[in-house]
C-alpha cells in the first residue's frame, strides 16, 4: 500500500498560502504573513480598444486588450488617448465593473507572485465593507476566485483594521476603529473577537477629492483634474481652519476661456471645501457611539479612538474629531496598510469562522 495522503489541512499548509488582499477604492494591496507587503497600486485599469483584425496578446475584456494596470493605468487618468480606456472598476469599496474588477485583480497576483512564495492557486482572505450586499460580497468571491483563489474568506473592513492596528479585539473591553478609505468610511466597535457595531457611509477619500474640485470651480472658476485635487489634498490638506496658513499653487483650465491658469490654493480652502463629507464621517462616528453597547462605549470613553486608512492621514483629522467628539482620537501605525495585515493576522488566528462569508 502506498503513503496515506496528508490531512488536507496540512497539505493546504504546505503548498497553498494564505494570502491578504485589500481591493479598495483606492488602492489594491496583496499581504502574506512570510513576505510582507507585496502588493500597493492603485485600483485602476486601462484597456485598448481594438478590432478583431488588430487584436493582440494580453487580458482581455469585452473585446479590449489590457493595457496597463495599476500606476501605469492611472497616470493615463483624465490623460488617455482616443484607443485607451482607464477604469475605476472599484467603487465605495465594491466591485461596479466585475470584468475590468477581474482582470485587474488577475494582473495585480501575477505582479505579485514572482516576489513571493505562495503558488499558483492560493486561499484568499478580502476585506469587504460592513455596508456591502450579498451580490457584491459574491462578486468579490468570484472575482477572486477567477485571479488564481483556491477558497475565498471575507471580513469586515473595521474588524481587519482593528486587528492591523494592534486593538485587543479579542479582549472583554470595547475598541472603536474608524477606517478612511478611498469610497468609503467604516467605524467598527470590536470586543471579544467581534463586532459589537458595525457601520459605513459611502464617504472617503474621492468625496473629499471631489469636493475640492467643486470648491475650486465655484470660488475661482478654475476646474481642476482628479488627480491635482488629490495632490492638493495629500499637500496641505486640512480638517481644520485654526492652524497656520500653508499655499499651494494649483494649474486648472478656466471656466470662461477654456485656457491654463494657476492659482494659489491654501489649507484653510481646503478645509472649508472638505466640510461636508468631513461632517458625514464625524456623523457616522456620532451613531456609532449612540448605537453601541453602553458599557462598550465606556470603554472607548476610556481608551479613545484609532483612525485608520489612507484618509486618517488628512491633516488635523485626529484634533478634529477631539474637538467634535470629546475623546481622545490617535491614527494607527501605518493606517493604508492596517486592514490588509489585519485580514492576515485574522486569518491565522480563526477569527473569520463567524465574520467570514465563504
Amino acid at each position: 500500500m502506498g503513503r496515506p495522503p496528508l490531512h488536507p489541512s496540512l497539505a493546504e499548509r504546505l503548498f497553498r498560502e494564505s494570502v491578504a488582499v485589500d481591493v479598495g477604492t483606492a488602492n489594491t494591496l496583496i499581504y502574506t504573513d512570510s513576505a510582507g507587503i507585496l502588493l500597493n497600486q492603485p485600483s485602476v485599469v486601462a484597456f485598448q480598444k481594438e478590432s478583431g483584425a488588430s487584436a493582440g496578446s494580453g487580458f482581455k475584456s469585452n473585446g479590449k486588450r489590457v493595457a496597463a494596470v495599476g500606476t501605469q493605468a492611472r497616470q493615463l487618468l483624465g490623460r488617455e488617448p482616443g484607443n485607451l480606456e482607464a477604469v475605476r472598476p472599484m467603487r465605495h469599496g465594491v466591485i461596479a465593473d466585475f470584468s475590468a474588477a477581474e482582470h485587474m485583480i488577475r494582473q495585480f497576483v501575477d505582479m505579485a507572485r514572482p516576489r513571493s512564495l505562495f503558488r499558483r492557486r492560493a486561499a484568499f482572505t478580502l476585506c469587504v465593507p460592513a455596508g456591502a450586499t450579498q451580490v457584491e460580497r459574491r462578486a468579490m468571491k468570484e472575482a477572486a476566485v477567477a485571479a488564481g483563489a483556491w477558497k475565498v474568506s471575507l471580513i469586515g473592513e473595521s474588524l481587519a483594521s482593528a486587528v492591523g492596528a494592534g486593538l485587543p479585539v479579542s479582549d472583554a473591553v470595547g475598541s472603536m476603529l474608524v477606517d478612511i478609505g478611498g469610497g468609503t468610511t467604516e467605524v467598527g466597535v470590536i470586543a471579544l473577537g467581534g463586532m459589537a457595531y458595525s457601520g459605513s457611509v459611502r464617504v472617503g477619500g474621492d468625496s473629499f477629492d471631489a469636493a475640492i474640485v467643486t470648491y475650486v470651480r465655484n470660488l475661482y472658476g478654475v476646474l481642476l483634474g482628479e488627480q491635482t485635487a488629490e495632490h492638493i489634498k495629500k499637500s496641505i490638506g486640512s480638517a481644520m481652519l485654526d492652524v497656520p496658513r500653508e499655499h499651494l499653487n494649483a494649474t486648472g483650465r478656466s471656466v470662461d476661456d477654456g485656457l491654463p491658469r494657476t492659482i494659489q490654493l491654501s489649507n484653510h480652502d481646503i478645509a472649508e471645501a472638505i466640510e461636508g463629507p468631513l461632517r458625514q464621517v464625524i456623523g457616522a462616528v456620532k451613531r456609532a457611539l449612540e448605537l453601541a453597547p453602553a458599557e462598550l462605549v465606556t470603554d472607548i470613553a476610556s481608551n479613545g479612538i484609532v483612525l485608520a486608512g489612507g484618509g486618517a492621514l488628512l491633516g488635523h483629522l485626529g484634533r478634529r474629531f477631539t474637538q467634535e467628539l470629546g475623546l481622545d482620537v490617535r491614527v494607527a501605525d501605518e493606517p493604508l496598510t492596517c486592514a490588509v495585515r489585519g485580514a492576515s493576522a485574522a486569518a491565522s488566528a480563526g477569527l473569520l469562522d463567524e465574520h467570514a462569508y465563504d
